[in-house]
């Protein structure tokens, strides 16, 4: 009986301690790996879109921010792949724990069979146990008896089973440990080839700015004209979204506001499944990279410098085409003097723009429907960059689409 006791103690021990740190564990590690493949895949997306011809390297701006977002995201997979490392190490000293502790169990349930061999030996003769029922003193008695050897047998059984279940596990652990830590010497390794790599895109970030400070002045004069077409953009994107607030609420007669639309209840159902899947939209372009990011920035060369991007920019193949995020109505056609052209498109009072591009399929009025196609992405004939500045908003207010679309 001590045996049998001693056996489900440890089995419930096990359960606790091993199964359930595992399961999670696991979980966790798998939620480190895809993290980790999505940053080797934007490395490569790097690579292959900014560095992929030294022919057409880009203008020194576009190679700056190219090697930036590279360091950015280079440091990120170094960091996920030490969580990762960290992570196996402690799997592996559970593991160990857990190997010394099923060795234990193993010994504890073999000392348990071995006494119940021994006496099964010392009572093995049938004339024992037929005697053993006789001499009875009663019915019931033999009964109980009868049902004891039953019982004794069924144990001796049971203990059997048990260390060839606790030897099966023991040797899955050890088999566990020697894959975790192959694993942890591939990711060690990975690392260490990150690291080597980091340095080399540091060392070439330097030799960019070396090559740049010796021309300062041409350097400077690209940032302000870079700066003016920025701010003539923004201006000319947000003066079209209040005309077509305007215009829209002038229409309808609920409203003359130029800030926030008046919507009616079909406007106002598109809105709220709009903001209902905040964070999971789609990307306005089947695939690329953000080269730049929402909000207030520093300048790659010259830190003091600050520039403000009212959207994000995103870098994609030549050819590719901009598509719409969510269903939605064409308001507006951009066309800057001396620019590019952009569609704008309103979600309820969400609003939509996507700018540079070479080639409309759309005009004012129409319907979409999420990823119909909307134009062209204008690819420059100068540093053969194919981008896409698309810009975000409710009513009149700027919105970062970088929470708003999935994995921006």
């Amino acid at each position: 009986m001590r045996g049998k006791i001693s056996y489900c103690f440890y089995f419930l021990m096990f359960t606790i301690f091993f199964v359930a740190p595992s399961t999670a564990q696991t979980s966790e590690q798998k939620a480190l790996e895809a993290k980790r493949e999505r940053l080797q895949q934007e490395i490569k997306e790097i690579n292959r879109l900014l560095f992929a011809e030294r022919k057409e390297k880009g203008t020194i701006l576009d190679q700056m921010e190219a090697l930036d977002n590279k360091i950015n995201v280079r440091q990120e997979l170094i960091r996920v792949t030490n969580q990762q490392s960290n992570l196996l190490n402690r799997q592996i000293n559970v593991n160990i724990r857990n190997i010394s502790k099923l060795r234990e169990d193993l010994n504890l349930l073999k000392e348990d069979y071995a006494q119940l061999i021994q006496k099964t030996y010392q009572n093995k003769s049938q004339n024992n146990r037929l005697m053993f029922l006789l001499s009875a003193e009663n019915f019931f008695q033999a009964f109980k008896r009868l049902q004891y050897m039953q019982q004794y047998a069924k144990h001796r059984k049971k203990q059997g089973e048990g260390i060839i279940k606790k030897t099966e596990e023991l040797a899955k652990l050890n088999q566990d440990l020697v894959i975790q830590r192959k694993e942890k010497d591939q990711l060690l390794a990975e690392n260490t080839k990150a690291k080597n790599e980091l340095s080399r895109e540091v060392e070439a970030q330097r030799d960019l700015l070396r090559s740049v400070r010796q021309n300062e002045a041409k350097y400077t004069s690209a940032i302000a004209e870079k700066q003016k077409e920025a701010r003539r953009i923004d201006r000319e994107i947000e003066r079209l979204i209040k005309s077509a607030i305007a215009s829209s609420n002038k229409s309808s007669g609920k409203s003359t506001s130029a800030v926030k639309f008046a919507l009616t209840p079909e406007a106002k159902l598109v809105a709220d499944n709009f903001s209902a899947n905040k964070g999971r939209l789609i990307w306005p372009v089947e695939k690329g990279i953000k080269s730049q990011g929402y909000g207030v920035y520093a300048d790659k060369i010259y830190p003091g410098i600050k520039h403000q991007n009212n959207g994000v920019t995103i870098t994609t193949d030549k050819g590719s085409q901009a598509r719409a995020i969510f269903e939605g109505e064409v308001i507006a056609i951009i066309s800057v003097p001396g620019g590019s052209k952009g569609v704008t498109i309103k979600h309820g009072n969400y609003i939509s723009t996507y700018y540079n591009l070479s080639k409309l399929y759309v005009k004012k009025g129409d319907k979409v429907a999420a990823k119909e196609v909307l134009g062209d992405v204008y690819t420059n004939r100068f540093d053969g960059t194919t981008k896409l500045k698309f810009y975000l908003y409710r009513d009149s207010n700027r919105l970062n689409p970088e929470e708003w679309i999935y994995q921006l």
